[in-house]
């Protein structure tokens, strides 16, 4: 999955719903440190629950290496957090579109009926959902504000990569390619995207090692769940 999908980085802000799993009740409680900043068990019992429902799973399904995998991932939006400034607020029609989109996926939500019922499933409610993706694209934003500028895709840039892999990966597939002027766009930002996904990594594995991060005990329990 990209980089940016996961901020979609699921980028998601961490944040505490009142929540339910199909577990029952959360207790909560801190599982991890970011810089002052807590995590709650809630939090990322509720990270794992968006998640499931983006990919039609049951929370109960992620292996230990997942649902640690979707705390890291709120670390990260935790550390993101504290470098950019505050976003604009997301225009309503956009949310609701993203909520469309995230309904579309469901099989059972072609109804309103439906739609509340696969919430439930999930221990989400539609005003969880909407604030949740709201603040992920405001932080993904943000973090494509910060670090946009520094990307410069150059012509040489996007002939290589026309060359040295569109074309024979066409050629492999038996396809027939179209010339570059045609897809010299797409190949620009594709090339745009790359560096992104690079710059953002790089960024916060430099956050990371600057950062004082502690795991509770809890982390450790739960992730064994």
């Amino acid at each position: 999955m990209k980089v940016w999908q996961h901020f979609a980085f699921a980028i998601a802000v961490g944040m505490v719903f009142a929540s339910t799993s199909l577990a029952g009740p959360i207790v909560d409680r801190v599982v991890t440190n970011v810089n002052g900043h807590v995590v709650l068990q809630s939090d990322w019992e509720e990270e794992i629950a968006f998640e499931a429902l983006l990919n039609g799973r049951s929370p109960d399904s992620f292996t230990t290496e997942e649902r640690n995998a979707a705390l890291d991932r709120l670390v990260d939006q935790e550390l993101l957090r504290e470098q950019v400034r505050p976003p604009a607020i997301v225009p309503s029609p956009e949310v609701e579109a993203r909520v469309a989109d995230v309904r579309k996926l469901q099989p059972d939500a072609s109804t309103d009926l439906g739609w509340r019922s696969t919430l439930r499933r999930y221990g989400l409610t539609q005003d969880a959902l909407e604030k949740r993706l709201a603040d992920e694209i405001q932080l993904m934003r943000s973090v494509q504000d910060r670090l946009r500028p520094s990307i410069q895709i150059d012509q040489q840039a996007i002939e290589r990569y026309y060359h040295d892999e569109l074309l024979p990966d066409i050629k492999k597939a038996g396809g027939t390619a179209q010339p570059l002027t045609e897809v010299y766009g797409k190949i620009k930002s594709l090339l745009a995207e790359k560096k992104m996904n690079e710059l953002l990594t790089n960024w916060l594995a430099s956050l990371r090692s600057g950062s004082e991060i502690r795991a509770s005990d809890a982390k450790t329990e739960a992730g064994n769940r």
